[in-house]
């Protein structure tokens, strides 16, 4: 067993400088020194980091390995985080260990099914068209962001969720949950707006069920299997999850792109590439940085280090997605790549239940972007974009471009 350094280091490490969305330098050699490896957070606490990629699948597919967030060790990277998320009492599906998770995740299943998803998909292609004629029709420079990015998830998930189609509160309070200049008392403001807003929603679908996740989760209140506290929290935890990622993700891999021309003709060139495009995108781009916090249930030997029950785990994800033993050349992005077994969306009972509808989404934004607007570039130089300051989700605040 390897011996740690008393002089644990602080966690998390600066940015390197260049692109943010690039991890941090220490991470490569945290994954070829020890890739399990002890650093120290902001509270004092020890926390175990994950940076290989066999690694981090080995914790995210561990049964010993707990994603209870109201478990001692689990590592809270600030102490704001810990009130948001911890306030309300009632876990999110995210935040379950088994039997709790199981069922609660086959209740939210019936709204991600492929085929449902699918059928989706012109309805997308049409709302992403129209987004761009609009950008078209507009003032240049443009920032993605509010044109594109944030509709696009916003509407997107609304269908899923059961919001009628005219109600577009869900477009202008979901950024304002995740305003970072606003502090605690900003974001624990938009959070009662968010969480009175789908109160409203669930009231509407107990009095006009359809075929969408509120509907159905208050079918299951009904029959007595879920608090309607609980139909509210997990309504709301999708929110929260899916439209964040999915419009930083949305912006980083366009930022990416526009970075390397070279691949964005390529998807221009041969459509069908975007599909393998989106796997990459995903592989190479930082997005969810450290939401990939767990607990351990038991001992666990792993790497040449025993994790003892109770201690915290941080997987890097974005370390995994860049291991020179499963991808390589990793800090390459190649559009051509098979990246199919990235861990942007997880691995094991905790993948990301709305993976399917992200996926379709990125999909249908680059390839219909860059087809209908190949000159699409920065309008601004790289180092003058504003990158968000917040520690689950990383993306830029605002991405203005022309053309």
């Amino acid at each position: 067993m390897s011996q740690l350094s008393s002089e644990l280091p602080a966690f998390p490490m600066p940015k390197a400088k260049g692109c943010p969305l690039d991890p941090p330098p220490e991470y490569a050699q945290l994954r070829s020194d020890r890739p399990v490896a002890k650093a120290r957070l902001w509270d004092g606490k020890e926390v175990w980091l994950i940076t290989g990629y066999e690694e981090i699948r080995s914790i995210f597919t561990d049964p010993r390995i707990s994603v209870d967030n109201t478990q001692p060790g689990y590592p809270w990277l600030s102490e704001q985080a810990r009130t948001v998320v911890l306030t309300g009492g009632v876990k999110p599906v995210g935040r379950m260990d088994p039997p709790e998770h199981t069922a609660m995740r086959r209740m939210l299943g019936q709204g991600f099914l492929v085929k449902k998803i699918q059928n989706m998909r012109g309805d997308v292609e049409a709302l992403v068209n129209e987004l761009i004629d609009d950008i078209l029709a507009g003032p240049r420079p443009t920032d993605l962001v509010p044109t594109l990015a944030m509709p696009v998830p916003s509407t997107a998930l609304g269908w899923v969720l059961g919001v009628p189609p005219a109600d577009k509160r869900l477009i202008s309070l979901v950024p304002r949950l995740f305003d970072e200049d606003s502090g605690l008392e900003g974001a624990m403001e938009a959070r009662a707006e968010l969480f009175a807003y789908i109160d409203e929603l669930i009231t509407h679908r107990e009095n006009e069920p359809g075929d969408d996740i509120i509907s159905h989760l208050v079918g299951y209140y009904k029959k007595g299997e879920l608090s309607r506290v609980s139909v509210l929290t997990q309504s709301v935890t999708l929110i929260a999850a899916a439209l964040d990622t999915t419009r930083s993700m949305i912006t980083n891999g366009i930022l990416a792109l526009l970075q390397h021309p070279e691949q964005a003709a390529a998807l221009i060139e041969d459509p069908d590439l975007v599909p393998a495009a989106v796997e990459e995108l995903l592989r190479y781009t930082v997005v969810t940085e450290f939401s990939s916090k767990r607990v351990a249930a038991a001992d666990i030997e792993i790497a040449g280090e025993t994790i003892k029950a109770g201690d915290g785990i941080i997987c890097l994800i974005s370390a995994g997605n860049r291991d020179e033993k499963v991808f390589t050349d990793p800090d390459t992005l190649d559009v051509r790549r098979d990246a199919k077994q990235h861990l942007g969306f997880g691995a094991g009972i905790h993948t990301c239940i709305g993976k399917q509808l992200a996926r379709m989404e990125l999909e249908v934004v680059y390839g219909t972007l860059f087809r209908r607007i190949p000159e699409l570039r920065l309008a601004v130089p790289f180092d003058q974009l504003v990158f968000r300051n917040t520690f689950d989700v990383q993306g830029v605040r605002e991405l203005p471009v022309t053309w």
